[in-house]
C-alpha cells in the first residue's frame, strides 16, 4: 500500500468514526459538527481518490469551523449538550490524535513531493485537518475547564471562560 492508499483509508476511517459519534450524540447539537468532520473526511478521500487516478477535483472549503462556534458558545453558556463528560472526553482526545496523525502524514507527503498539484493537495489537506484538530482542541478545553476553574481570587488572573 502506498502513501496516497493510506491515506485514503485514514480519512475513510475518519468519516466511519465521525459518522459513528454523530450517531451517539443525535440527540444533542454536537450531532452536527460530527456530521460536518465525517462529510469532510469523505471529501479527503475523494480528491485523494481522484488525484491518484489523474481524475478531477476540487479543494473545497469547509464550513465545520463556522458551524462548530455557536455549538461552542453554547456549552461555554453552560447549557449541556453532552451526554457522558468522560466518555466524551475520551472520544475527543482520540479523535484529536487521529487528526494529529493525518496532520504529520500530509506534511510529510507535503515535503517528499515536487508536483506543484500534489502540494496544493496536501497543503489543502493539512489546513483542514488543522482545522479539524484546532475543533476537537476546543471541545476537550470546553469538557476539562469545569475541572480546572477556580473561582477563589486568590489565585490570581485567570482566563475569561
Amino acid at each position: 500500500m502506498n502513501s496516497i492508499e493510506f491515506a485514503i483509508n485514514m480519512e475513510l476511517e475518519g468519516e466511519k468514526y465521525y459518522t459513528e459519534q454523530a450517531e451517539l450524540n443525535r440527540d444533542n447539537n454536537l450531532s452536527t459538527v460530527f456530521l460536518i468532520l465525517a462529510k469532510d473526511e469523505r471529501d479527503h478521500a475523494d480528491i485523494l481518490r481522484n488525484k491518484s487516478k489523474n481524475l478531477p477535483f476540487e479543494l473545497n472549503k469547509s464550513n465545520v469551523l463556522t458551524e462548530s462556534k455557536g455549538i461552542f458558545k453554547q456549552l461555554g453558556e453552560g447549557k449541556s449538550i453532552i451526554n457522558d463528560t468522560a466518555l466524551q472526553l475520551d472520544v475527543y482526545k482520540s479523535a484529536l490524535d487521529t487528526e494529529k496523525r493525518s496532520i504529520d502524514l500530509y506534511k510529510d507527503l507535503l515535503d517528499q513531493t515536487e508536483d506543484e498539484r500534489e502540494k496544493e493537495v496536501f497543503e489543502f489537506l493539512v489546513e483542514q485537518e488543522e482545522e479539524h484538530y484546532k475543533i476537537l482542541n476546543e471541545l476537550i478545553i470546553l469538557l476539562t475547564r469545569p475541572e480546572e476553574w477556580i473561582e477563589s481570587a486568590e489565585f490570581g488572573i485567570r482566563k475569561d471562560y
